[in-house]
């Protein structure tokens, strides 16, 4: 159209206008751009439906008054931006008719104005139910809808989710007793009558994280240990029921069906239970989810397994050949085809050699083990055990007495004391008069002791092991006593975590190694290695570590634990985290908002303030769990330079006062 164009403006008139020839109308009230998503949705109803509604326009005229050939539009910049924007993705031409609706009679601005003031938009709750129509009358999945509407496939199945609520709280909804944060907690499931149950239950606390804590307090977070063991996959495969929550992050969902994640659980570590015990030849097996702490088992371990001369001199021969090869090519990505032809001989050769540590035959006949599930939901396998019952029998004692009541012919066995008849025929020398001498040679042996430090190191070494590996031995002169106080009595559940993970571990790779006899101790702690007996006393000194904060007032061992845990860079956020178990529901509202400003600040804590306990604690969970915040007692606390020196931490008292306050 040009200037000259014999077309004839009159208002009301439907006329149809190539796309490039309309233009935006300086006199539109809107000033804030469309956003990019709502361009977006108009294009897809455009492109699915055609132009619903017929933009309103007048001419566009030159300073003169005269008709440029262009059109401004009053009434619908959104469909001309959508309408381009389909042009600019070659759907339409730029020469596209667009029917349009002119209109000279009423000031433009005004008409923009009332485009936008008097029209009302429909209730969030009729879009939810339109589109859950959409998918139950017509059949079409969330993509499909998405693309006719210019929406996500994700927000259309949000939609459909909010419109699969109950028709109650839909109703409640509409008349603003519900808030959408509200329904969309509602939303995790589709149980309509459980979503009316915890709506009636509701008092003063109606928040969302309230409502959702509700609606899955009977389920299984997927990331539970049981859940990670069996498999989400498998639970489904049996017919289990999966709850997805499509507004938050939660971390897999939860698994509906906990009698099917317990049976699924104990099926599945009780046949890797019988697997191990078939495989490995064990008399029993036994499987838990959690390992049973108080067992009252006597254990046994792995030993080195004796190898000839050749054997030794063959793996030692192999393994160098191993380790020269993967140094060899250790910078190439691909393996020459002799080369790693050559490992895998290796690997089955050493793998046909056997490990270097195994239980004896008879152990294995006489012993079992158990299976249950460490805290990262991985199988925990503890072998070795040996009941009551199935201990070996103890070896007769030898008769003693002299030649006259030796009936049976043998002789009486020498007895190893200092009272025992001379040679000469001298009676021995009485119980007092030994005592005394012997007295004489304790003195003699602490004095001897003071003055090599090395020696009563090994004797301190020695002490402790036969105390922690031969609780029943009695081969140490050296009166150093030593207790290991359980901790599953006070921490359910402590034996699954990372830190008795590592301990049991640690302790199994020495135990495979010790004598079979408390009496051989010595001789293994002295032909130990300086380092490897360093490691053994840690080990030992660690187990005999007593920090825990009872009724007992102890308040300089406890103040000398808050010192070892600055010596030792003690980080307990790498071993424990606060959730709502382990610590948020187990405190007060005071402590779980003080744990909060001081984790995420503040205003953090300001926005929970209101909240009902239980979900005060939810709330403070996810508030915490990414800065590994710690209560006060676990933390370690500050230092001085020099090693020893502990200052506690600003405005805390000790770490009895501590837990005296909580």
């Amino acid at each position: 159209m040009t200037n000259d164009s014999p077309i004839e403006i009159v208002s009301g008139t439907e006329i149809d206008i190539p796309l490039n020839k309309l233009k935006k109308s300086p006199r539109n009230v809107r000033k804030v751009p469309h956003t990019a998503a709502a361009i977006e949705a108009l294009a897809a109803s455009i492109s699915a439906k055609k132009m619903l509604q017929k933009p309103v326009v007048e001419p566009e005229r030159d300073g003169d008054g005269g008709l440029t050939g262009s059109w401004l539009v009053t009434i619908g910049e959104g469909r001309r931006l959508a309408l381009n924007l389909l042009a600019k993705r070659k759907s339409i031409k730029t020469s596209h008719p667009v029917a349009c609706v002119i209109d000279t009679e009423f000031d433009p601005q005004e008409i923009s104005l009332d485009e936008n003031v008097t029209r009302s938009a429909m209730h969030p709750a009729d879009q939810f139910e339109a589109f859950r129509d959409l998918n139950d009358r017509l059949g079409w999945g969330a993509e499909e809808i998405g693309a006719r509407f210019g929406v996500s496939a994700q927000v259309v199945r949000q939609r459909l989710r909010l419109g699969a609520v109950s028709p109650q709280l839909i109703g409640v909804y509409r008349e603003d007793g519900l808030t959408l944060d509200q329904l969309m907690a509602f939303a995790i499931t589709e149980d309509h009558a459980r979503q009316e149950q915890v709506y009636a239950s509701l008092a003063y606390n109606r928040s969302a994280g309230f409502i959702r804590q509700a609606l899955t307090e009977s389920k299984i977070a997927a990331d539970d240990r049981r859940a990670v063991f069996i498999g989400v996959e498998a639970y489904l495969e049996a017919g289990g029921a999966l709850t997805r929550d499509l507004f938050t992050e939660d971390r897999g969902g939860w698994l509906d069906d906990v009698v099917l994640v317990e049976r699924l659980t104990t099926e599945k570590l009780a046949a890797l239970a019988d697997d191990v015990r078939a495989r490995e030849g064990w008399k029993w097996a036994q499987a838990a989810v959690d390992f049973p702490s108080a067992h009252g088992l006597t254990r046994t371990y792995p030993r080195r397994v004796e190898r000839t001369e050749d054997e030794i001199a063959r793996i030692e021969a192999i393994s160098a050949e191993y380790d020269a090869q993967v140094e060899a090519f250790a910078d190439i990505e691909d393996l020459p085809p002799e080369v790693e032809a050559r490992l895998k001989e290796i690997e089955a050769e050493l793998e046909a050699l056997g490990e270097d540590y195994a239980y004896r035959p008879d152990e294995v006949a006489r012993g079992g083990l158990f299976v249950c599930l460490a805290y990262d939901g991985q199988a925990r396998i503890e072998r070795g055990f040996i009941r009551p019952e199935d201990l070996a029998p103890e070896p007769e004692p030898e008769a003693e007495g002299g030649e006259d009541d030796a009936g049976d012919g043998v002789a009486a066995p020498e007895r190893e004391t200092e009272a025992e008849e001379d040679d000469d025929g001298l009676s021995p020398l009485s119980d007092r008069l030994v005592a005394e001498l012997t007295a004489f040679r304790t003195a003699s042996l602490r004095d001897a002791m003071a003055e090599q430090p090395e020696v009563a190191f090994l004797t301190v070494v020695h002490a402790l092991a036969l105390r922690v590996f031969f609780p029943a031995g009695n081969a140490s002169c050296a009166d150093i006593r030593m207790a290991s106080r359980g901790l599953s009595a006070e921490a359910a559940g402590i034996e699954n975590g990372p830190a008795c993970q590592r301990i049991n571990s640690r302790h199994e790779t020495w135990a495979r190694q010790m004598p079979e006899a408390a009496e051989d101790l010595w001789a293994f702690v002295v032909d130990l290695d300086t380092d490897s007996r360093l490691a053994i006393f840690a080990h030992c000194v660690g187990l005999s570590l007593d920090a825990v904060q009872g009724w007992q007032r102890r308040p300089h061992a406890l103040a000398q634990a808050d010192a070892l845990a600055v010596r030792l860079g003690l980080d307990m956020s790498l071993d424990w985290r606060a959730t709502g178990a382990t610590y948020f529901t187990r405190v007060t509202k005071a402590r779980i908002l003080e744990a909060v400003g001081e984790a995420s600040g503040a205003e953090a804590a300001e926005r929970i303030v209101g909240l009902k306990k239980p979900e005060m604690a939810a709330a403070a969970e996810t508030l915490a769990a990414e800065t590994g915040w710690l209560p006060r007692v676990l933390r370690t606390p500050s230092r001085d330079a020099d090693a020893g020196s502990v200052d506690v931490l600003e405005g805390e008292g000790s770490a009895a006062e501590v837990m005296a306050a909580e």
